[in-house]
């Protein structure tokens, strides 16, 4: 039997696995067992699985893996999810997260968590020649994404462009899929679709490539908010290094074990 807690941001779920108290590198290693886990109908259900394990260069080390199995190199809201349980854990306020070769500064603010994601880098603009679509501004923080800048967000249909980007020859390890419009409040509407997870309600690190790429191409400030399906996220760029601060709230739903 394995324990987890479900939590989530802004309706991105997952499923926390504490593996510091109990072995589950054998079903880790099971791409078919961590899918069926993931799974809403048959399993569990959730957008991504989070192990946390001990780390000698930070308060937790969290590794990531989509719901088909697959590893993913960056979670946001997940990040912001394991730093509240461990600051409710040790009493601290301001925590280290190891992520892969990445450290993620988290801190506690109230009822929100912010984490600074880091700079991201840009990869260039690049026509994919996909139906309608404009140029895809792409961005790595963690892990890769295409970011579209369009008239209303809300007139695609995910289900068949996000497959496409996705899958893209240009994108040989697959890419996270982001679209935005402004809206009349200056608040940037954001629409997903994950690597690895198909449509989801929000993405952090997605949420950060849209607040970069909007600030670059001139559409956004270095603060702005995004809204997604599930929530909204407050973006600052931070002047001076470019990095990119992330803040909203998190919440625990249930803890279970399979």
């Amino acid at each position: 039997m394995i324990e987890f807690t479900k939590m989530h941001g802004c309706g991105n779920d997952f499923i926390v696995i504490d593996a510091r108290n109990q072995d589950v590198s054998g079903f880790l290693a099971d791409v078919g067992a961590v899918s069926d886990v993931c799974n809403r109908r048959f399993g569990v259900g959730c957008d991504q699985l989070i192990v946390l394990e001990s780390s000698d260069k930070a308060d937790i080390e969290m590794i990531i893996r989509n719901a088909d199995g697959s590893p993913a190199g960056m979670c946001g809201n997940a990040a912001r999810c394991v730093a509240a349980m461990v600051i409710r854990e040790t009493g601290k306020t301001n925590i280290d997260i190891a992520v892969g070769d990445r450290i993620l500064n988290a801190t506690h603010n109230g009822k929100l968590i912010t984490v600074d994601m880091g700079k991201p880098t840009f990869n260039g603009s690049v026509d994919l020649n996909i139906q309608h679509l404009p140029e895809a501004y792409t961005v790595d923080v963690g892990n890769p994404h295409a970011v579209f800048f369009v008239p209303n967000a809300d007139d695609l249909d995910l289900n068949v462009v996000g497959p496409l980007v996705e899958n893209h020859k240009h994108f040989p390890n697959r890419t996270n899929v982001e679209f935005f419009s402004k809206e009349t409040d200056g608040v940037l509407r954001m629409r997903v679709w994950e690597r690895g997870a198909g449509i989801t309600l929000a993405c952090g690190s997605g949420a950060c490539a849209t607040a970069f790429a909007a600030f670059e191409q001139g559409l956004a400030p270095h603060k702005t908010r995004i809204r997604m399906d599930g929530g909204t996220l407050s973006m600052e760029i931070r002047q001076g290094d470019g990095h990119i601060l992330m803040s909203g709230p998190v919440a625990t739903v249930f803890k279970g074990t399979f």
